[in-house]
């Protein structure tokens, strides 16, 4: 192993620079470096060297120019075994560049921007950074390529061991990093620029900027750049593995903060996605209650631990080792009915600390932390390729509902089924569900005939169905739902329409005196 004797550290993410550098100038490591980043070195008390005192040329063109050079390439690529590469360095004085140390402009953070200028985008690509890293791993045996603050310590440690060295597997393992830093930084320049609109003029760089603006549907190549989080202890069951993996975006489940608890399965992250999404579709206090991703309870109320604690009621067999998810910082007083109840997962945007104290006694309750944001598009894998479709994020609004009954509903049914309409749409389908007063009372899920989901949602009930309404994913193919759910003792249903035997189901709603709206839309969830 040949000692590292000079670096290149050129980089956006500046987080824990100035301590590796520290660490690297005390093994005696030269260090150059660029613009921004010489610049925090040198306010850190760090000596450097500008990159223009290597090359001889100055950084030029607003920066665009800084490390394509000879001095700078021809230093990271040449073979040190190689005879023929050592006399052309000699005679062109380039000097060895043992360390890459290189991130990479934000550009995917720079495309997120509402109304970012087009300008703008085409400035935050990328052009020296990615071409020393491509070099420094392609020489990896030579050149140690570093391209997240996520190695610098162990970097620093094995340096310190080895008197300054760093073994070839350190060297290979940095360099396969590398290339997938590369490859996942083109796959979103890529992706991102396909979205622009081609309805814009191109003018002068110097001239007003034009607004990116995205193109509608799919991309025709669909790149996915994800990093690993975390390896799972199993999948769905023992013998499948598992990971997971973020998209960078800082949002969503994959970005959660696990506060307390054990490590979270496979199965727990899938039911704790189910809670969150259905929290999420309300405005008010609302507590989810998910089994298999199936919510066994949802209730809305006045606070957290009333919502919960009426959500509970729906069903409180199934709840025992459920998933929570709500829309409100936990606090001490929601904590205190949770707790009395063995749950698996607790996902909020938040817990005050006097929740945090009262969970702390059950040790194994994952506490989980997740910011905001939701799913654009939702992936499947099938056999030889992937299913790709927008995320169901519909809401209903007073112009999408259309009775069709002879009786309207009552003020008190209507807002009953928009409430059962929410958390029917998170119900497996075929789906019904039955509600009342901001309270799930009984669940129909996942069935293969509608009217078996009618019947199971009553039987299932641990409430009173009397005076509840019904919300139904689908339309109903038969009336025979219909009357399953008036023989239940519900008065209202909300539901899509669009069969072909809706006419009968309408029939057969004034028959029975029940209330019946049409939506328009479907919520299928399989």
């Amino acid at each position: 192993m040949s000692k590292i004797l000079r670096a290149i550290l050129s980089v956006t993410d500046k987080s824990g620079l100035a301590d590796f550098a520290r660490k690297l100038a005390a093994l005696g490591v030269e260090l150059v470096s660029t613009g921004g980043t010489a610049k925090l070195l040198r306010d850190s008390g760090i000596a450097v060297k500008d990159i223009s005192e290597l090359t001889g040329f100055p950084e030029m063109l607003d920066g665009r120019v800084k490390t394509l050079h000879p001095k700078v390439h021809g230093g990271i690529l040449y073979r040190r075994a190689d005879s023929g590469h050592i006399a052309a360095v000699a005679e062109h004085d380039i000097p060895a560049i043992d360390m890459v140390v290189v991130n990479l402009y934000a550009f995917e953070k720079t495309a997120a921007k509402p109304g970012v200028r087009f300008e703008e985008l085409i400035e935050n690509i990328d052009i020296g950074g990615p071409s020393m890293i491509r070099s420094a791993a392609k020489n990896f045996q030579d050149v140690a390529v570093v391209t997240s603050p996520a190695d610098y310590g162990a970097i620093a440690e094995e340096m310190a061991r080895s008197g300054g060295a760093l073994s070839r597997e350190t060297k290979w393992r940095l360099a396969q990093k590398a290339f997938a830093t590369t490859a996942a930084y083109d796959s979103a320049i890529a992706s991102t620029l396909e979205r622009v609109g081609g309805d814009f003029e191109l003018r002068p760089f110097e001239s007003k900027s034009v607004e990116l603006k995205p193109t509608l549907g799919f991309p025709p190549t669909l790149r996915l750049s994800f990093q690993k989080v975390a390896d799972l202890r199993y999948g769905e069951n023992p013998h499948q593995k598992a990971a997971m993996y973020a998209d960078g975006s800082g949002a969503g489940v994959a970005n959660a903060r696990q506060v307390q608890g054990k490590e979270l399965s496979y199965n727990n992250i899938v039911d704790l996605q189910a809670a969150w999404d259905l929290a999420q579709e309300f405005d008010e206090p609302v507590c989810a209650i998910i089994k298999h991703t199936n919510p066994c309870g949802t209730a809305t109320g006045k606070t957290l631990a009333e919502a919960y604690l009426r959500a509970l009621e729906c069903d409180p067999v199934s709840a025992f080792g459920g998933v929570i998810g709500v829309n409100r910082t936990v606090d001490t007083a929601a904590a205190n009915a949770m707790v009395k109840l063995f749950l698996e997962v607790i996902a909020a945007p938040a817990f005050e600390e006097g929740a945090k104290a009262v969970f702390a006694a059950k040790k194994n309750l994952r506490l989980v932390e997740v910011p905001a944001g939701q799913q654009n598009w939702v992936l499947k894998n099938i056999s030889g390729g992937i299913l790709v479709q927008d995320s169901d994020l519909h809401r209903l609004v007073e112009a999408d509902l259309k009775v069709v009954s002879k009786r309207p509903p009552t003020a008190e049914e209507k807002r009953a089924l928009l409430f059962a309409w929410k958390v029917c749409k998170h119900v497996k389908s075929n789906a019904i569900l039955y509600a009342r007063d901001g309270q799930t009372v009984g669940v129909g899920a996942g069935q293969m005939s509608r009217v078996d989901s009618c019947k199971l949602g009553a039987m299932r009930a641990q409430l009173p169905l009397k005076d509840t309404v019904a919300a139904s994913d689908a339309f109903f193919p038969f009336p025979d739902g219909v009357e399953e759910i008036a023989k239940a003792g519900a008065t209202a249903i909300i539901q899509p329409g669009g069969s072909v035997r809706d006419q009968e189901a309408i029939e057969a709603a004034d028959r029975l005196g029940l209330a019946m709206i049409f939506t328009g839309v479907r919520h299928f969830r399989h």
